[in-house]
């Protein structure tokens, strides 16, 4: 009786520390230790989230969705292609191109989940741990699928705008949600074969992947880290949720407890288990999270933004919180973020002025590089499957930039897809599951 009633004490003390540790972890302890984002670098983000939003719209110069600075900041006669739902066949998200010949950026952009189409749901239900993949790690396969319909379909447009704007202008793929997903996975696309957008270099690729979907290993997520920046609202669930999204939507009746019983069973999986499961995805990139609510404090504070390339501790743990839902939404994301960056702004005024700002921003990119060196060197270290090191790492990228030229001359995106996909006999494409695009 004795022993019983000790084991009993014991399980109660060990429960009660367990759901004490659970339901005092906010969003904030994710990035505690990350260093703040500058104004420079964090810029794209607001102006990125409205083009996003604007495929929402569909007449911009009539809109119906107001953003934080009232009304949207784009030229509607640069919108050169807008995609819907019946144009995409259930292929991918809606999406547009958009010429920003303000800021030289040539930018795709692709909505996130809409509830009411059945297609994007088959996008999300498309995948199993392990299915796919690509360039040395493991993908969602839907997205992937989703992600080369659409380069297969934009790439000449993508191409021809790029080269008649003298090839200076910057490539940005960037998605929320579902589309966040999309985008990241046509990134790594095009970094690892430039010809098919004319032999565009690296360095002119970006994306940006606001309240992203994990879809991608942790090996790809660090090395595509200078490429890809994924933007977190506080308590967002979906960049936390390592149950693969295909669960999560099979029982979003019963989210809430899908959500207490993922937090109960990660609590208890080692973390060196976790790293070490190639199959496990992730947020890709660099992230960008920005926390503006305390732990038992009411109501929101001014925003801040934290910055860095997290390898271990990646977001692993839900937050029991009641805005994981409202967080994951377009408008809070653009709204919040537009404060942020108005924030950094004051501060860096206010800050006494010790070099010229042209050698300022040349310090932060080289703080950026380190520090994509240091997470790849720690991926290493922590035996990430499939990690490369910085060596292994800047080599590809030369040999990348150095075969360009000739790649471009000699391959063309059919070909790239006819490596991912091949052709029933009623014509359409029908993707190829044992094959690995080259990288």
């Amino acid at each position: 009786m004795s022993v019983a009633c000790g084991l009993e004490c014991v399980f109660c003390v060990g429960f009660s520390r367990w759901a004490w540790k659970r339901c005092t972890h906010v969003g904030s302890d994710d990035s505690a230790t990350w260093t703040s984002a500058t104004p420079e670098e964090f810029e794209p983000i607001p102006r990125i989230s409205r083009v996003i939003l604007a495929v929402y719209e569909p007449d911009l110069r009539n809109p119906k969705i107001s953003p934080s600075l009232g009304t949207f900041d784009l030229n509607p006669d640069w919108v050169i292609k807008r995609v819907t739902h019946e144009k995409t066949l259930g292929r991918s998200p809606p999406y547009i191109i958009y010429i920003d010949h303000n800021h030289r950026e040539i930018v795709l952009a692709i909505r996130g989940l809409n509830l009411a189409k059945e297609s994007d749901y088959k996008i999300l239900l498309d995948n199993k741990l392990g299915q796919k993949m690509l360039g040395g790690g493991f993908v969602h396969r839907g997205l992937l699928k989703s992600a080369a319909w659409v380069l297969n379909q934009e790439s000449e447009t993508l191409r021809r705008v790029w080269e008649e704007n003298g090839k200076e202008y910057d490539l940005v793929f960037a998605g929320h949600s579902l589309g966040s997903g999309v985008a990241a996975l046509m990134a790594v696309l095009v970094v690892n074969n430039p010809a098919m957008i004319g032999g565009i270099p690296r360095s002119k690729i970006r994306c940006f992947a606001l309240a992203p979907a994990r879809c991608m290993s942790l090996n790809l997520a660090v090395k595509y880290a200078d490429v890809i920046f994924s933007v977190i609202l506080q308590d967002d669930f979906l960049p936390r949720t390592a149950t693969p999204l295909e669960d999560i939507f099979k029982s979003v009746f019963c989210l809430p407890c899908l959500l207490f019983l993922v937090c109960l069973r990660d609590t208890f999986i080692p973390e060196d288990r976790k790293l070490r499961d190639p199959r496990r995805l992730y947020a890709p990139g660099r992230i960008y999270h920005i926390v503006e609510r305390k732990f038992c404090r009411c109501g929101r504070f001014p925003p801040e933004v934290r910055t860095a390339i997290p390898v271990d501790g990646r977001f692993e743990h839900i937050v029991l919180s009641s805005n994981a839902t409202s967080d994951h939404a377009i408008l809070w994301i653009e709204r919040e973020a537009e404060k942020a960056l108005q924030i950094l702004r004051e501060k860096s005024s206010e800050t006494v002025a010790t070099m010229p700002p042209k050698a300022k921003r040349m310090e932060r990119l080289n703080t950026l590089e380190k520090e994509h060196k240091d997470a790849l060197e720690r991926a290493v270290s922590l035996n990430i499957p499939h990690a490369v090191s910085t060596a292994e790492e800047e080599e590809e990228c030369n040999n990348g930039e150095a075969s360009a030229e000739s790649k471009t001359k000699k391959r063309n995106w059919d070909e790239v897809v006819e490596k991912l996909f091949h052709r029933s006999d009623s014509g359409e494409f029908v993707f190829n599951d044992n094959v690995v695009p080259e990288r």
